[in-house]
């Protein structure tokens, strides 16, 4: 073929005689040794293939090829376009107040030494896959990219490793899908519902004065990026959306996304009873606790048309906090629990959105945590979509102070998670961006940002005036007219409405949320201002429930536990401590992991599914569980208790993330879901749940208060001094315990693993009623395997859990007991060691305390009345007298005490938990025991 000839489409047109001759060397060399390739044409072979012309390819004149002798400028033109993909969003429009300077330098023709006329030069083709319509040439492809990559929306897409998510994604910004014009009656419902957006916070303003509401206004169009998303969502048919967000534009969403009447949310600024005003149709459900929250804390659950059922999650002031629980409930939704084996995840079913602050989003770790999240087996949710509500700044602080970074949305990048930057004064962009992160989710199920970049009109809250620490950014924001009049005045400009519409819908909206108001105003004398109160059924601290089973189904269970599938070998070791389980079951030797086996499969037979979650919770951190067996041989994974016969129920269990707070909080969110699922969670040692304190200051411990939110989440927290330091001896229970109030949950430390057992099932038995709480439980590690912690076939089968254990062979002969020693855990089984069978103990008598909240102040005091002669009653504990159960149950002990001495005995006071030597521990364990078992001191 000649030279002097091209053809169309083709990328390789840009090359003619020896130009063409190199580059077909090159794909000779690329072929062997790629690396020896220059960057550019490597891009060019991997999207074109070999540089070869196809016969029977139109041929046209050679008008359109690079110049002779200088191929070069076909690669630069080539950087130049991939530099306009990946750097153009620092050349972007996506600042409303125009305070960022724009980086255009590395985007320049003239960076690449390019002028216009080599790139008019050069065919389109070099640049697409498919050429868009009215691109002609090099010159007009580079100035549509800019145009598409520089404007209202900016895109971070190249730090993708799968190719086929970064084609996707390059294809819908190319084709045109973000150029797309709305039609006039789209754009005038976005006017309508700009207007009642920044109406809504108006009036509030207006009629409320000096009161908190955390306005949204700078960021408006957080609302159209809803109402897009949940259009999209609705089309894939997602059944359920799970929301979370902190304080700021709350009250807008509740009103807008979550169609919390107008009345209904003016009453709340009005303290007038909110349910006058709920809507009769049964699609808005809130619910309450007796003690309440601020309104800008409060969720809901609305069922829109479609039936799809969305959820804005109740959230405290912690900002970040909520994420996991959102995505707990979220991936609750998409579990089918109701089979055997393991719950089934289908992600379709359920879509987590959570709203993030700018300012909290790179400077809360928590945020980092549920990123992590994604891909994992137990904890993914199939892409959840993060929208950044960014009005560049903090409470008051700026952005040289908030980050590190470019961008707030910079650290999710490592987890390749696509970012979309989109000007909030833009609300058709604003429109095209939901739809695109919807369908991006829907597609890859994968997370996404959308960086919604806006302002803060007022202060932190709009008692604060933001011109004192912020006064340049306010000066601007003073003179920026709002997006609804922008938007107005662009339609206007369009001819798509006139001014007086624009003025009669601002009108008529303003009057609309006077009118509701005024309803408020008459309905306040109906107000009869009634009390929530706890439900009867938390009042009761003790509840009876009957917990026992069948001896035989017991046997039949355990028989069940112990056959493999065909073919499965499991480790040595493993496979004889399994097979003891066998005899242990017959001879009373059941330890703690073996019961708490037992305890599953009784629970999922009864239709209750399970699932557990921890780090190394399969096999447990001690050795000691093993409910996940690896075949040796091939590392296959087998489960047991997914092959029990009767099951009705899934059970699950996780290896969870190294992380406390995400997996607390998203296993108290999948609990809140799914209230008939038994959700555990086990920290590695107890005082691991340090670091997810958060989660049960200001959900677990409280919600039900607050909120009207119904938890039955175990909590499993190792606790015990073995001399392994400070931070592997203690769980902190003082702190669980300081927290207990109104019946708010139970706190248990079991000597047992009988007592366990029945534990776990009166949990499970609680679930879905008006009676189930949280269930703290400082779990054991040196007793796991203790023969006295050991429990029977018959206490299992035919017993239930006891509040309180009084010592076997101790208070046979009551007027020779001098001493009530009451303590708790596993400092009980040291005594219990050291008495043996109780020779030589006649003045003393052992209480073993199981449920340290609520107190067993009644069945405790009917004990110590049994006993005439006791001189003084002792609370015996291996923690420091200003930690442990002490403080926390001085003022019950003196009241059992009464007439009596009351004596602590264990540690003093430390500001460490522990000793950290191990023969110091020792020393200290021993005097503990000695001194809470010997006889009174005689007074004169």
């Amino acid at each position: 073929m000649s030279n002097n000839v091209t053809t169309v489409s083709s990328p390789w047109s840009a090359f003619s005689g020896p130009n063409l001759g190199y580059v077909m060397e090159q794909y000779d060399l690329f072929l062997q040794s790629p690396e020896e390739v220059e960057p550019e044409l490597v891009l060019l072979f991997q999207q074109f293939g070999a540089p070869v012309v196809v016969e029977g390819e139109v041929a046209v004149a050679n008008s359109t090829a690079a110049p002779a002798g200088d191929y070069k400028k076909v690669l630069a033109a080539v950087r130049l376009a991939d530099a306009i993909r990946t750097h153009g969003h620092l050349a972007a429009d996506i600042y409303p107040l125009k305070n960022r300077e724009l980086q255009t330098a590395q985007i320049e023709e003239s960076a690449f030494n390019l002028s216009v006329a080599d790139l008019a030069e050069i065919p389109a083709a070099i640049f697409f896959k498919d050429v868009p319509a009215n691109v002609k040439n090099g010159k007009d492809a580079i100035d549509y990219l800019k145009s598409v990559y520089t404007d209202k929306v900016a895109f971070e897409y190249n730090h993708i490793a799968a190719t086929e998510e970064r084609d996707w994604i390059q294809a819908q910004i190319e084709t045109g899908s973000f150029k797309q014009a709305l039609s006039s009656d789209e754009k005038k419902a976005l006017l309508d519902r700009l207007t009642r957006v920044e109406n809504f916070e108006k009036f509030i303003h207006k009629t409320f004065v000096g009161q908190k509401r955390f306005s949204g206004e700078g960021l408006d169009t957080q609302i159209v990026l809803f109402d897009e998303i949940l259009k999209t969502a609705e089309a894939n048919n997602v059944e359920k959306v799970r929301i979370g967000m902190a304080h700021r534009g709350r009250l807008n969403v509740l009103t807008h996304i979550l169609n919390k009447p107008y009345d209904m949310m003016f009453s709340d600024f009005a303290h007038v009873s909110n349910e006058l005003f709920l809507p009769e149709d049964g699609r808005l459900e809130i619910t309450k606790g007796w003690t309440g929250d601020v309104k800008y804390h409060m969720g809901a659950s609305y069922n829109r048309e479609s039936g799809m059922n969305v959820k804005l999650a109740y959230n405290p002031s912690h900002l970040e906090v909520g994420n996991p629980v959102v995505l707990g409930t979220t991936r609750a939704a998409q579990d089918d629990t109701s089979k055997p084996g393991q719950a089934i995840f289908n992600r379709t079913k359920g879509l987590g959105i959570l709203v993030h602050g700018d300012a909290a989003f790179p400077g809360q770790g928590i945020v980092t945590e549920v990123l992590n999240f994604a891909k994992t087996e137990g904890f993914t949710t199939g892409g959840t979509i993060h929208i950044i509500a960014n009005n560049m700044i903090g409470f008051t602080t700026e952005q040289q102070d908030s980050r590190s970074s470019v961008y707030s949305s910079d650290p999710a990048k490592g987890y390749e998670v696509p970012v979309i930057h989109v000007n909030a004064d833009s609300p058709e962009a604003v429109s095209l961006v939901g739809r695109f992160a919807a369908s991006y989710r829907q597609k890859f199920g994968k997370d996404i940002i959308v960086d919604l970049i806006g302002y803060r009109r007022h202060g932190h809250n709009e008692t604060d005036d933001p011109t004192v620490t912020n006064p340049e950014t306010y000066k601007l924001v003073a003179q920026h007219e709002t997006v609804r009049a922008l938007y107005g005045a662009q339609l206007v400009a369009e001819g798509v409405v006139s001014t007086d519409d624009v003025a009669a819908l601002d009108a008529a909206i303003y009057a609309e949320m006077q009118a509701s108001y005024d309803h408020v105003k008459e309905m306040a004398a109906k107000d009869e201002h009634k009390h929530l109160e706890m439900p009867e059924e938390l009042k009761v601290e003790f509840p009876q429930i009957d917990t026992a089973v069948g001896a035989e189904r017991l046997e039949t269970i355990n028989e069940e536990l112990l056959v493999f599938e065909e073919k499965f070998e499991p480790q040595k070791k493993l496979g004889k401590i399994l097979e003891k389980r066998r005899e242990a079951f017959a001879s009373a030797k059941i330890d703690w992991g073996h019961a708490e086996t037992l305890a599953y499969a009784t629970i999922i037979q009864d239709g209750t599914p399970v699932r557990f979650t921890g780090q190394d919770a399969q096999r447990g951190t001690f050795s000691q569980r093993h409910l996940v067996l690896h075949d040796k041989n091939n590392g296959n994974v087998f489960t047991p208790l997914h092959h029990i016969s009767g099951a009705n129920a899934s059970f699950t269990v996780h290896n969870s993330p190294l992380t406390e707070a995400g997996v607390v909080g998203f296993e108290y969110g999948y609990n809140l879901e799914n209230g008939h699922v038994l959700s555990v969670w086990e920290a590695q040692f107890g005082d691991f749940a340090n670091m997810a304190q958060v989660m049960f200051d200001n959900f677990i411990s409280g919600a039900r208060a607050k909120w009207g939110q119904k938890s039955g989440l175990v909590i499993l927290l190792p606790h015990g001094y073995e001399g392994q330091g400070p931070e592997h001896s203690s769980s902190r229970m003082e702190r669980y315990l300081q927290m207990s109030a109104e019946n708010n949950w139970f706190v248990a430390n079991c000597s047992n693993a009988g007592n366990y057992y029945h534990l776990l099932r009166r949990q499970a038995a609680l679930l879905g009623t008006e009676g189930v709480r949280p269930l703290v439980v400082v779990s054991p590690k040196y007793l796991l395997r203790h023969p006295l912690a050991a429990a029977n076939a018959e206490q299992l089968a035919n017993g239930s859990f006891q509040e309180v254990i009084e010592q076997p062979g101790l208070g046979s002969k009551p007027e020779a007991v001098e001493r009530i020693v009451l303590g708790t855990g596993k400092v009980m089984i040291d005594i219990a060691d050291r008495i043996k069978d109780g020779e030589g103990f006649d003045h003393l008598h052992i209480i073993r305390v199981e449920q340290l909240y609520p107190f067993p102040k009644e069945q405790v005091a009917g004990i110590i009345a049994k006993y005439p002669n006791v001189k003084e009653v002792v609370w015996v504990q291996e923690e420091p007298k200003n930690q442990g159960t002490w403080n926390y149950a001085l003022e019950t002990l003196y009241e059992l005490s009464e007439g009596k001495k009351l004596r602590y005995v264990g540690r003093p006071a430390m500001s460490s938990t522990s000793e950290g030597d191990a023969d110091s521990h020792k020393a200290a364990q021993a005097a503990v025991v000695e001194e809470a078992v010997a006889e009174p001191v005689k007074v004169k």
